[in-house]
């Protein structure tokens, strides 16, 4: 390998830790940019609403010197969606971040991975199933935490079955989307077989909304957020010398079997407390990656410019879904509409570069 090519290997792995922005200054700019194009955002998301409150006024009581009557409609009634928005924005930017680089595949997120599916497919089955253990499960530890549950544990079979001596990017992405219509399959199930009410309760938590969210959600997310991305962000630091091989990684000493099985956990749990805490949004995960590796100029998709996509995408589609329609529509039926296109170019873009 010659040291040019040496150089364009390795630097993907640089660029992906949370200190790349020591070397790129126009990562610096373009991430600094989406930081505050996602502040603005989020501030006319808080902003717009039956009782409409202007930019300066809600900017004025985010840092607390708003009037008493702005306050109670921004902290009590708006700002908990907002924060929703904005958490699984990032969460599910970066577990698609993390996974496409694994993976070395656009295509692999947690959506085509059977992550958000096997989510849903838990919690559509504890809606659905009255009584005896699934109520049990319900009222001790919430549905919120029986979908991570579930999340969790079809990352970790997807993960076994594509296991290898290794993962191989083709495969892990064609065994997802094999458990992922496995996972579908269950869930039209169990809607066809429930009674009619419970599938209305089932529906209406699958298609990915931000309405009616809890501070107590919101602060669940938050934490469980935090100290994932802390796991990220040490652990990404050795994936350079993994994107030159497994064999020279470890003639460097880095353990990649660990760091790699590390980072794909991270990057199902986030999922799963993204899937928690608004359901199954749909394509953020699989969209923003790729739209901050355009942006930034990277070979590989960058993780903190990533989560800044996936917060601006989710919480720009939330703006849209309440405003720009003549109905309020669940953020979740917006960003299928932009994802749905999206993964139809990254089929043709890559159909395009084979031939």
């Amino acid at each position: 390998m010659s040291e040019t090519a040496a150089k364009r290997t390795a630097a993907p792995g640089v660029r992906l830790g949370f200190a790349s922005f020591v070397w790129r200054p126009w990562m610096v700019s373009v991430t600094l940019l989406l930081a505050a194009a996602t502040f603005l955002v989020f501030c006319l998301s808080i902003g717009v609403g039956d009782f409409p409150i202007g930019l300066p006024q809600v900017v004025a009581t985010i840092f607390g010197r708003g009037e008493r009557v702005d306050e109670f409609v921004i902290m009590d009634l708006r700002m908990p969606r907002a924060l929703a928005g904005l958490i699984v924005g990032i969460a599910l930017g970066v577990s698609g971040a993390i996974t496409q680089s694994i993976a070395r595949n656009p295509l692999a997120s947690p959506d085509i991975l059977g992550i958000t599916g096997g989510a849903s497919a838990m919690a559509v089955f504890l809606v659905t199933v009255s009584g005896g253990v699934a109520a049990a499960i319900v009222g001790s530890v919430g549905l919120s935490a029986a979908a991570l549950a579930g999340g969790l544990g079809t990352g970790l079979l997807v993960y076994f079955l594509a296991w290898r001596r290794g993962i191989e990017g083709l495969r892990l992405i064609l065994i997802g989307v094999s458990v992922s219509a496995v996972m579908e399959a269950i869930t039209v199930w169990l809607l066809v077989t429930a009674d009619i009410r419970d599938v209305a309760r089932s529906q209406a938590w699958l298609i990915g909304s931000l309405d009616n969210r809890s501070w107590g959600e919101v602060w669940t997310a938050l934490w469980c957020t935090l100290a994932l991305m802390a796991i990220v962000a040490y652990a990404a630091f050795h994936l350079g010398p993994m994107h030159f091989g497994d064999e020279v990684a470890a003639g460097l000493g880095v353990p990649y079997a660990r760091v790699r099985a590390v980072l794909l956990l991270c990057a199902v749990l986030l999922a799963g407390v993204a899937v928690s805490a608004a359901g199954p949004v749909p394509f953020v995960a699989l969209v923003a990656p790729q739209v901050a590796l355009r942006l930034t100029r990277c070979p590989a998709p960058p993780l903190v410019a990533s989560g800044l996509v996936g917060a601006l995408l989710l919480i720009g589609a939330d703006l849209v879904a309440r405003t720009a329609l003549p109905i309020s529509l669940p953020v979740g039926v917006v960003t299928a509409a932009i994802g749905g296109p999206f993964l139809v170019y990254l089929l043709v873009r890559a159909n395009l570069k084979k031939s």
